[in-house]
C-alpha cells in the first residue's frame, strides 16, 4: 500500500523530466531548421499545450512538418500523462487520509476497557506516555489537527475532534471504556466533557483536571470520580520538600518506593502526607483514635515530628502533635472524612 501511495510522486517527477526532454529536443530541432531561439520556444509551447494559435513561421517543408508532428505526438502524450499524475497525487493524498481514518476507527472499535484521554497538551502527553509505559490501551482526543498528528507520530491512537461533543466520545468507544481523563487547561470544557461522559456511561471512572479551586466541586457534581489540581499538586510538592524532606525521600526518591506507590494505586489506594496545624481537632489525640473515627478510610503509616525523630509504624497510643506530618494510606474519596477529622486545618502535601 505504501508503494502504491508513493507512486504518484514518482509519476509526477517522471512526467516533468519527460516533458522537459521533449520540449528541449523540439526547440533544438526548430533551431536546426533555421529558426531563432525565441520563435522555436514559442512554437514548442503552443504545440505541447495544444493552444492552436497561428504558427510564428510557415510549416511548409517536410522537415518542419516532421518536427511538428513528432512534437504533437510526444508532447500531447506527455501532457496527458503529467496531468494524470497531478490528479493522481491529489486523490492519493485524500485516499491516504480516508484510509488512515478508517484504520484508526477500526482500531478503536476493537478496544474494550480502554482509557480515553481528552487533550494532548503538556499533561496529556505525559499521561499518554505513562499509560503507554504501563501497557494500557487508550485513545487520545484533541481538537488541534497538528497535535493529533504529533500523537500519531508517537504511535498513539488519536482522534481529531471536540471531546465536548457526544458523537466524538461515542466514536472513541466511551460505552466500552473503563476510564476517561479530561486534562484540558479549560475548566469549563472539562466540566462539560465530564457531564457528557457521565451521561453516556454511568459506570465510567472519570478523572478531571481543574485549574481553579472553585472548579473542583463543580467537576464532582458533574460526575467526576477524582479531580486533579496540577497547580496545587506542584505547590504541595514544594511545601513537602521544605517541611518534610525525610517524608519526601520516603515517598519519591527510590525506585522501590515508587514501585510501592504504584502497587498501592493498583489496589485503589493513595499515600500522602497531611500537615497537622495548631488548633486542629486531632492535636492531642492518639493514632488509634483518629483511625477509629476514620472507620477504614485511611491508616497512619508514620509521623514526621517537627521537633523530634520520625516515628515509623506508630502504635495506636502514639499522640499526634501540632506541626506533625502524618503519613497515611487511604482510599479515594476520603477527603470528606479527613476534613471532619483534621477540620479545616489539614492540607495534603504529597500523593504517591
Amino acid at each position: 500500500m505504501n508503494g502504491l501511495l508513493a507512486s504518484p510522486l514518482r509519476n509526477l517527477l517522471g512526467g516533468l523530466i519527460y516533458m522537459a526532454v521533449v520540449m528541449v529536443m523540439g526547440t533544438i530541432a526548430y533551431e536546426a531548421a533555421g529558426w531563432r531561439l525565441g520563435d522555436a520556444v514559442y512554437m514548442v509551447i503552443l504545440t505541447v499545450y495544444t493552444v492552436g494559435y497561428t504558427e510564428v513561421r510557415p510549416i511548409d517543408t517536410p522537415l518542419l512538418r516532421g518536427i511538428t508532428i513528432a512534437l504533437i505526438v510526444l508532447g500531447c502524450t506527455g501532457m496527458i500523462f503529467l496531468t494524470g499524475a497531478i490528479v493522481q497525487l491529489i486523490t492519493a493524498s485524500q485516499f491516504q487520509q480516508i484510509l488512515g481514518l478508517r484504520r484508526m476507527q477500526s482500531q478503536i472499535d476493537q478496544l474494550s476497557g480502554h482509557v480515553i484521554v481528552c487533550g494532548y497538551g503538556r499533561i496529556g502527553q505525559t499521561l499518554a506516555q505513562q499509560l503507554h509505559a504501563g501497557q494500557a490501551r487508550f485513545v487520545v482526543i484533541d481538537r488541534n489537527e497538528e497535535t493529533v498528528a504529533t500523537a500519531r507520530e508517537h504511535g498513539f491512537i488519536a482522534m481529531h475532534g471536540n471531546a465536548e461533543e457526544e458523537p466524538v466520545l461515542q466514536a472513541a468507544g466511551i460505552d466500552r471504556a473503563r476510564c476517561l481523563a479530561t486534562v484540558l487547561p479549560d475548566d469549563a470544557a472539562n466540566v462539560f466533557i465530564t457531564l457528557s461522559a457521565r451521561s453516556l456511561n454511568r459506570t465510567l471512572t472519570i478523572i478531571s483536571r481543574g485549574e481553579l479551586p472553585s472548579t473542583e466541586s463543580k467537576l464532582l457534581q458533574a460526575g467526576a470520580d477524582r479531580v486533579v489540581m496540577p497547580t496545587h499538586i506542584g505547590a504541595e510538592r514544594v511545601a513537602e520538600l521544605i517541611l518534610y524532606p525525610e517524608a519526601a525521600r520516603f515517598l519519591h526518591d527510590t525506585a522501590r518506593k515508587e514501585e510501592f506507590a504504584r502497587d498501592l494505586r493498583l489496589l485503589g489506594l493513595d499515600i500522602e502526607v497531611v500537615t497537622v496545624d495548631t488548633g486542629s481537632a486531632c492535636v492531642g489525640r492518639t493514632v488509634g483514635a483518629i483511625e477509629q473515627e476514620a472507620a477504614g478510610a485511611f491508616l497512619v503509616l508514620g509521623l514526621n515530628r517537627r521537633d523530634g525523630p520520625n516515628v515509623v509504624r506508630p502504635d495506636s497510643g502514639t499522640m499526634i502533635e501540632a506541626g506533625d506530618g502524618v503519613v497515611i494510606v487511604g482510599r479515594p474519596g476520603r477527603a470528606r472524612v479527613m476534613a471532619t477529622i483534621f477540620e479545616r486545618s489539614f492540607s495534603r502535601l504529597a500523593r504517591g
